[in-house]
């Protein structure tokens, strides 16, 4: 059986918690103190956006209509990121009212699907190799039928409040009044100059010299309120038919970048899901998250049971071994991830094997504290699970927001949404963005004359590292909400931060802001310009290769802390990003 390499990132902040709670050091990034609320909290990553949830809050709304007003602002402030072009994956907590009845989490997925014309060598060229991402990225063969309205629609129907045009109005309002392009958004414009190749996007963003507009510059997106009041008045269908969708295929196939291959009927057939979570233990808690097409949830989980079976509290004095494990349990979950998981409609995606506790402890049993593994290959659950796969090699990219929020009945949201690669397909429809999704399939549909089981076929939704989680204590009550941007990152940003708030007892804040470490197969990337370099050599001297590299995150979290008095909020916003907590 071939070795897996994986050509993807993870993600961890396991060594800066270690720094943070055991060394006594200072993170990379100084952790203020939590922000503390006692009823209903917002946390996200823009101050504009986490203002419009307080507001939904303070007016009567539940944590679904608070995440609805969040992810519109953030389609128009953080247009990089996320937005109503993208898709998203969705957790509810369901608070018992009378006390008398368990808690329910369910999982909600607005996952972009492929068009009927979608073909597993799209990204291919005329000689059968891949393509860059450069090549198919931007314009329309990469967008996917977006998924993120349908998906709060859903939710909106089953746990909202308030009606659903009062979620539209402070967007709304943002968007006619204008908002001051801020330091990150300009720095990502800036940066992304030689790239911008839409018309409108360019003349959206950019001067007439082809210069982003600069930080404080009022950006006004007068079409993008007409949207927002199209949906506020028709619903989530004016997307998906009507004259919206067809300016939506028209900018997809007919474009001066990449043409594509959507039709109105890609768009008529969409329909978001609600779905049972992936729920396991980790000791005493249990974590909840995504099934696929999200790897997170299968992935996030398959770590924690790997390192349950590890007494990680135990090694308070020997950093580099707790680092050594994490990074195993990481490399061993992510190879399982490119050889098993794609959209469960087309391929076996056997989550429910791959985190049973006999093959967890199986996997465990392969990591070794004192070196690390030469070779990192996929296991073999117990029961058969169909095709024998090829391992793909993905390029997920890094811009994606995950919102947590919390409301005053106890009910909660965990919600990672997307555009993919930065600014998205580029294609702007109705002043919002269109996203590249398609690009998270595998490029190359089959290796070796196997199949891929991420590749992309009509219909087919790509694979995501999109991990909105939470956790729940040993009498089911809320004890955390987490998820983070970062591409394939996302999975162990998301676990190290868990560890770090379960197991290490830091407050959230300390735990998103703490440096980060990458564990894929190889190298272990340790946080740029951070004190986490020291530990290089004593990695290498477990066998790991270990490169300097930049790992931005955008972990946004909050824990809820039980007293007799009642319960407690506590928000931690990542510095990387310009987020921002809100609590009453």
């Amino acid at each position: 059986m071939n070795a897996i390499r994986l050509r993807m990132h993870a993600a961890s902040i396991w060594l800066g918690l270690l720094s943070f709670a055991v060394a006594g050091t200072a993170p990379w990034y100084a952790a203020a103190e939590p922000v503390r609320a006692e009823s209903q909290m917002v946390v996200a990553a823009n101050p504009h956006a986490s203002e419009a949830g307080i507001r939904i809050l303070r007016a009567g709304g539940s944590a679904v209509d608070a995440a609805i007003a969040v992810q519109l602002v953030l389609s128009l402030v953080e247009p990089q990121s996320s937005g109503i072009g993208g898709g998203a994956f969705l957790l509810h907590f369901d608070a018992p009212e009378d006390g008398t009845m368990a808690a329910e989490v369910a999982a909600y997925q607005g996952r972009e699907a492929a068009p009927a014309a979608a073909t597993p060598d799209m990204f291919l060229d005329s000689r059968g190799n891949e393509r860059s991402f450069a090549e198919v990225g931007f314009g329309g063969l990469s967008v996917g039928v977006p998924g993120v309205m349908r998906m709060l629609e859903l939710a909106h129907a089953e746990h909202g409040r308030l009606p659903w045009a009062d979620l539209f109005v402070p967007a709304i309002e943002l968007a006619e009044l204008g908002f001051d392009v801020s330091p990150r958004l300009y720095f990502l414009l800036d940066w992304f100059k030689n790239s911008a190749r839409a018309e409108a996007f360019k003349s959206h963003y950019y001067d007439a010299d082809g210069e982003a507009h600069v930080t404080g510059h009022r950006l006004i997106n007068l079409e993008y309120a007409a949207t927002l009041r199209l949906l506020a008045r028709e619903g989530a269908e004016a997307m998906y038919r009507g004259p919206l969708a067809e300016a939506i295929v028209d900018a997809v196939t007919d474009n001066a970048v990449l043409a594509g291959r959507m039709t109105l009927a890609d768009l008529a057939s969409y329909r978001a899901e609600r779905v049972a979570p992936l729920c396991t233990p980790y000791r005493q808690w249990r974590v909840c998250g995504p099934r696929p097409p999200s790897s997170g949830g299968v992935a996030v989980q398959q770590i924690l049971g790997m390192l349950a079976t590890f007494d990680l509290p135990a090694l308070s004095d020997d950093a580099v071994t707790a680092i050594h494990l994490v990074s195993e349990a990481s490399r061993l979950a992510f190879a399982d991830r490119n050889y098993y998981l794609g959209d469960p409609d087309f391929v076996a995606a056997p989550a429910a094997e791959l985190l049973s506790p006999a093959y967890l402890q199986a996997r465990a049993a392969l990591i070794d504290p004192a070196a690390a593994l030469d070779t990192v290959m996929h296991g073999i659950p117990a029961t058969p699970v169909g095709l024998d796969y090829a391992p793909s090699a993905l390029t997920e990219l890094t811009s994606t927001s995950h919102l947590s929020i919390v409301d005053r009945w106890g009910d909660a949201v965990s919600m990672t949404s997307s555009v993919q690669g930065a600014f998205g397909s580029q294609l702007m429809v109705g002043g919002f963005i269109l996203n590249n999704q398609l690009t998270d399939f595998s490029f190359e549909p089959a290796a070796g004359g196997r199949p891929v089981a991420n590749a992309a076929a009509a219909g087919k939704r790509p694979l995501s590292s999109m991990s909105p989680t939470i956790v729940l204590d040993e009498r089911g009550r809320l004890r955390v909400l987490i998820g983070s941007p970062g591409g394939t990152r996302i999975i162990n940003f998301v676990v190290q931060a868990l560890i770090g708030v379960l197991d290490w007892g830091l407050d959230i804040e300390a735990a998103v802001a703490a440096p980060h470490f990458v564990a894929r197969d190889e190298p272990i990337e340790l946080e740029e310009g951070s004190d986490l370099l020291a530990y290089a050599d004593a990695l290498r001297a477990l066998g790991h290769d270990v490169v300097e590299r930049n790992l931005n995150s955008g972990l946004h979290g909050i824990v809820v802390d039980y007293r007799e008095e009642g319960s407690r909020l506590s928000g931690g916003v990542d510095p990387r990003r310009e987020g921002l907590a809100i609590g009453d």
